[in-house]
């Protein structure tokens, strides 16, 4: 269940796999940000969490503290923490249609309590584990301490960062909010908030003025931002984007407040469009990598071609769906190639952000490593990814066209 979902190379220490008749549990740290979970109850995978998670959390927590007797902060021992948990539930009651939360307190009709159940197994299974394997115990208080001292050193600058964010939240020109949030759990609109990352003021002018404020928010980057691999968490605070990026967000302290359901990257397609993608997606990996792995992060499509006569307008995202309008239309219809989204009048962008919008998924392979995948592609291995880009260099031909059109550029 869980080895599935991890790379050992980056474990601090052996998974902890404890179980019994009604429940199983797995626990180890790694050595990103952030926290990663996965529940189950009567094998159906509860994405969302639930009644059981939270009380694995605070078990996980209220364990760990009497364990090396010290108060310490729940963030800390959380930090990188990689934990599963799957129980059995008489008669389980789930909070939606789909399954994906549970919403049982108990685990069976007039017996415990979910939360007393899971937390007397933890206590009593992990703290006897921990007792057992003094290496292993060890392990886990330097990645406890490592985590304390980090958010130490970050107190100071953080304060600081947070005080500036909070006077520009006031003016913060960088954001055009909307009225509805993804907190707002009782809108019926709160799972269709977005907040566009744009590269500047054009591309987010256009935007703003197409989107729906109902629902839609619009954040403007300055122009590339910092290529964070490798850095630590000290850089959110001291880089004034970022930092206001994830107020923006509401992400400093959890994922879980969240304030919108997608956060979409809509950036040009172009060689500088697709170097600020990659920018952001680290930013993302590397300090959030659970906003990711949730289902949040998004790349926003645009036409690149816009194929009309006097009769027809037909959008085009590629090359190929230039060349199916160009046959289809017939004669010598007008071809548009838009250089960037700022080029975009704010009524053709409405069409790009509504009902038929093309949102491409940033995904994560359940065996993919972040460490690994982060070093490659923005390390310092130069020389290997040049190599990487000349053995998969692919060089289309467009159809052959009888009397092709001239396209003209925005």
């Amino acid at each position: 269940m869980l080895t599935k979902k991890t790379n050992e190379a980056e474990l601090r220490y052996p998974i902890i796999h404890l179980k019994d008749t009604d429940i199983e549990i797995a626990l180890t740290h790694n050595s990103q940000y952030g926290e990663e979970y996965y529940s189950f109850v009567n094998g159906q995978y509860t994405t969302q969490g639930g009644t059981h998670l939270a009380a694995f959390k605070e078990a996980i927590v209220k364990t760990v503290r009497e364990f090396y007797k010290k108060q310490f902060e729940a963030s800390d021992i959380r930090q990188a923490i990689v934990g599963a948990i799957s129980v059995r539930v008489q008669e389980p009651v789930f909070e939606s249609q789909t399954k994906t939360k549970l919403g049982s307190q108990n685990m069976w009709e007039n017996g415990p309590s979910l939360k007393s159940f899971v937390n007397d197994f933890v206590k009593d299974k992990l703290d006897s584990f921990l007792h057992k394997n003094q290496t292993i115990a060890e392990a886990l208080l330097k990645r406890i301490q490592q985590s304390e001292r980090e958010r130490k050193d970050l107190s100071g600058i953080r304060k600081l960062a947070n005080e500036r964010a909070k006077s520009a939240n006031l003016h913060n020109k960088k954001l055009r909010d909307c009225r509805v949030h993804y907190s707002d759990e009782k809108n019926e609109l709160h799972a269709e908030t977005t907040l566009f990352i744009t590269e500047g003021d054009s591309a987010s002018g256009s935007i703003t003025k197409a989107r729906n404020p109902q629902t839609q928010a619009v954040f403007s980057l300055r122009g590339k931002p910092l290529n964070c691999y490798g850095l630590t968490k000290k850089i959110v605070y001291q880089n004034e984007e970022f930092n206001l990026l994830q107020h923006a967000l509401d992400i400093e302290e959890d994922v879980e407040n969240l304030r919108y359901n997608n956060v979409v990257i809509a950036t040009d397609a172009d060689v500088d469009g697709m170097h600020i993608r990659l920018l952001l997606m680290t930013f993302f990996l590397q300090f959030f990598p659970e906003l990711v792995k949730k289902g949040h992060l998004y790349v926003l499509n645009t036409p690149l071609f816009r194929v009309r006569d006097k009769k027809e307008t037909i959008y085009c995202y590629s090359d190929q769906e230039r060349l199916k309008a160009i046959a289809k239309l017939k004669g010598k219809p007008e071809i548009t190639r838009f250089k960037g989204l700022g080029e975009i009048s704010p009524n053709e962008f409405e069409q790009f952000i509504g009902r038929d919008i093309r949102l491409e998924p940033v995904v994560l392979k359940s065996n993919q490593s972040i460490e690994q995948l982060l070093e490659y592609y923005m390390g310092k291995n130069t020389p290997d990814r040049q190599i990487f880009i000349i053995n998969n260099l692919k060089i289309e031909k467009d159809e052959i066209i009888e009397d092709p059109v001239p396209v003209a550029e925005v």
